[in-house]
């Protein structure tokens, strides 16, 4: 089945609100509710059932600075697990609003892809910008997924 560029905005959407969503639980209910939403986000949204995601998330580094596993993805979001001491929780971080910026789409079949800056907002009204790239394909049952996730800080010369 063949992807859009509106399957690409609903699926960025989605993504923006299940990190709000994790944020608000942990807000409001603690870490096992943000770890237990948060592992039922990333199975809706990323294709971990398929193989490795290729997943490079914003604030991570060294041996760990790819998460091609679920559960690597897992503890980026929601941190919390010792095989990732560095971690600290991306979507514990009290957001409250996510806006895209696109730059750039590309869709031709089944492939669709989409790059440009994110602007996160948090509780406090603090913002903080990220360069974005989702690569998307449909799973056996005709779902969205992301098989490829790219974030990195804007540089700085």
């Amino acid at each position: 089945m063949n992807i859009s560029a509106a399957d690409l905005d609903t699926a960025r959407n989605a993504w923006s609100d299940g990190l709000i969503q994790i944020s608000l639980a942990f807000d409001e209910h603690g870490i096992d509710e943000a770890r237990s939403l948060a592992t039922t986000i990333i199975d809706d949204l990323y294709a971990y059932e398929l193989g490795p995601v290729l997943f490079k998330p914003t604030m991570a580094s060294g041996e760990q600075t790819f998460r091609p596993t679920k559960e690597g993805a897992l503890s980026y979001f929601v941190a919390h697990d010792p095989t990732y001491p560095n971690d600290g929780g991306f979507a514990l971080k009290s957001w409250r609003s996510v806006d895209s910026m696109p730059s750039a789409s590309f869709v031709e079949g089944g492939v669709g892809m989409w790059m440009g800056n994110m602007s996160f907002t948090d509780k406090d009204g603090q913002t903080t910008v990220v360069d974005k790239s989702f690569g998307y394909r449909r799973n056996d049952a005709g779902e969205l997924k992301i098989v490829q996730h790219h974030s990195s800080f804007p540089y700085q010369p």
